[in-house]
């Protein structure tokens, strides 16, 4: 079976297409046989090594992708689901050594799956899971209510633009960050007020909302320099797992997808939000297998508005 994976840590040029061996659905599992699967920052730690350690208990070859997108066509027993053989679904998926979603084909629990929206192809669906999920997780953590006030940094990328649709529906008012030639991005996704982006914005931000915000959302991984931004006793969600200095009453919520990678019913209750226009799926470009090394070198560049996805 082909996947598209590491046998040694480097660069995009590392990547290659292996042979992993075939897997079935076991008890509460569902098999997919995968269309497409989305490049993400966090992938990039698997093939550069930043991830060796965790991964040394295996052998080679380690293979990449938290999301995917195909058709089921294998159903194990007690499988928990409602899905049926031949039907088009999009899945988190949580990497481990030779199975990742650059795949295909996946094995993976029932919980992990949901139907794509209607109208929606593989390709677009596949882009959904693992930001979806994540934006979700951030805002359920920070626990806003309708009126206040969410600040969103990487407001222009995947997970930031789920941010602010997401939060916009849950009823928030919501202040942006974004580069000049993404600011009409941006407002096109439902952000209020849009600020320029940078290690200052939290002072731009304090500009639009003196008091300062009720939560932040900081998919551009700020840390430390977005706090200041944040009103005394509100709260910052943060995904790489930086947890600040306790000051002026301000929670740090850390946030992990992994939490919510069995949460079927948010996962499907995303679908229902592409279905009904409160999320937008955004492409950037597609891939062979093949050229898996060339969607990493682009992402690492920079500057990509929707995700690279590679397609089997």
């Amino acid at each position: 079976m082909r996947a598209v994976g590491v046998t040694e840590f480097g660069g995009p040029e590392a990547l290659q297409v292996v042979d992993v061996p075939e897997r079935h659905a076991g008890t509460g599992e569902v098999r997919i046989r995968v269309h497409a699967a989305t490049v993400n920052p966090t992938d990039l730690f698997i093939r550069n090594g930043t991830r060796a350690q965790r991964l040394a208990e295996h052998p080679p070859p380690y293979v990449p992708g938290m999301d995917a997108a195909g058709v089921v066509d294998e159903i194990g027993p007690d499988a928990q689901t409602d899905l049926r053989i031949g039907e088009h679904v999009m899945a988190i998926v949580l990497p481990r050594a030779s199975h990742g979603g650059y795949s295909e084909s996946l094995v993976l629990p029932a919980e992990s799956v949901a139907r794509v929206p209607a109208g929606v192809d593989d390709v677009a669906a596949s882009t959904l899971p693992m930001n979806g999920l994540t934006a979700r997780r951030a805002l359920d953590l920070l626990g806003l209510a309708a009126g206040q006030v969410l600040a969103v940094t990487g407001a222009a990328g995947a997970l930031g633009g789920y941010a602010i649709q997401l939060a916009k529906a849950d009823g928030l008012r919501v202040i942006a960050d974004a580069a000049e030639r993404d600011r009409e991005l941006v407002r096109g996704l439902g952000a209020d007020v849009v600020v320029d982006r940078g290690d200052d914005v939290a002072a731009r931000i304090r500009e639009v909302e003196p008091a300062g915000v009720d939560g932040v959302v900081d998919a551009a991984v700020l840390n430390e320099l977005v706090v200041p931004a944040v009103r005394d006793g509100g709260g910052v969600a943060t995904v790489r797992g930086f947890n600040g200095a306790a000051e002026r009453g301000v929670r740090y919520y850390p946030v992990f997808v992994t939490d919510y990678a069995r949460e079927n019913a948010k996962l499907d209750r995303l679908r229902q939000q592409v279905e009904d226009a409160t999320i937008t799926l955004r492409v950037a470009d597609t891939f062979e297998p093949e050229r898996a090394g060339e969607a990493h070198r682009r992402l690492e560049a920079g500057g990509t508005r929707g995700r690279l996805v590679i397609v089997f």
